[in-house]
């Protein structure tokens, strides 16, 4: 890199696990149904708190839920659910864990009806990414008719924890959108 600097979306901070979500993973485009699955998981987690505090508590989400099959998901009982409540590498949130196990029966209703979570959830942006162009992090909306849509439709398949600003932050985070503002080197890589 010659000493040359890499410019950044604002968000990204200092901590290094934050920069290498950045960089690898964060607006590139996902259409592994079970990868978007955990990031969706993952993302209504985050609600009401930091991303980096699920970024740094990933693996335990990963070792907790059986390495986030939904098939095995669905099938947790009242036993699992206490074990989870009181695993403390994850949050131990009963609302979001209960969630996680209804929305693993979802995904098993989409996969089963539609044949592929990935294509349920593209089809809110016709199948292609939105290329946005921000120029600062202040510009970046919370949430679009798009999030609302695709909040509405997971709703209807029974899916919780998905509101459009979730859903917005999923779109993001899965590159349905391309949100890096204009000035980060990753805006044109992704």
């Amino acid at each position: 890199m010659n000493g040359e600097i890499k410019i950044r979306c604002d968000w990204v901070g200092k901590e290094p696990i934050y920069i290498d979500y950045h960089d690898r993973e964060w607006g590139v485009p996902l259409r592994d149904d079970r990868a978007l699955f955990e990031m969706l998981i993952l993302e209504g987690a985050q609600a009401g708190l930091s991303w980096i505090t699920i970024l740094k508590k990933r693996e335990n989400y990963r070792a907790a839920f059986d390495g986030f099959d939904p098939a095995v998901i669905a099938r947790y009982g009242p036993d699992k659910a206490a074990a989870l409540k009181a695993d403390a590498g994850i949050v131990r949130n009963s609302a979001k864990i209960q969630a996680t196990i209804d929305n693993a029966k979802g995904w098993l209703d989409i996969m089963e009806r539609d044949g592929s979570f990935a294509d349920f959830l593209w089809q809110v942006v016709d199948g292609r990414p939105i290329v946005n162009r921000w120029r600062s992090l202040a510009e970046v909306p919370a949430e679009t008719a798009e999030s609302k849509a695709l909040s509405k439709a997971l709703k209807a398949r029974g899916f919780r924890f998905v509101g459009p600003t979730i859903c917005y932050a999923f779109m993001q985070a899965v590159g349905m959108v391309n949100d890096h503002t204009l000035d980060c080197f990753r805006h044109g890589e992704v």
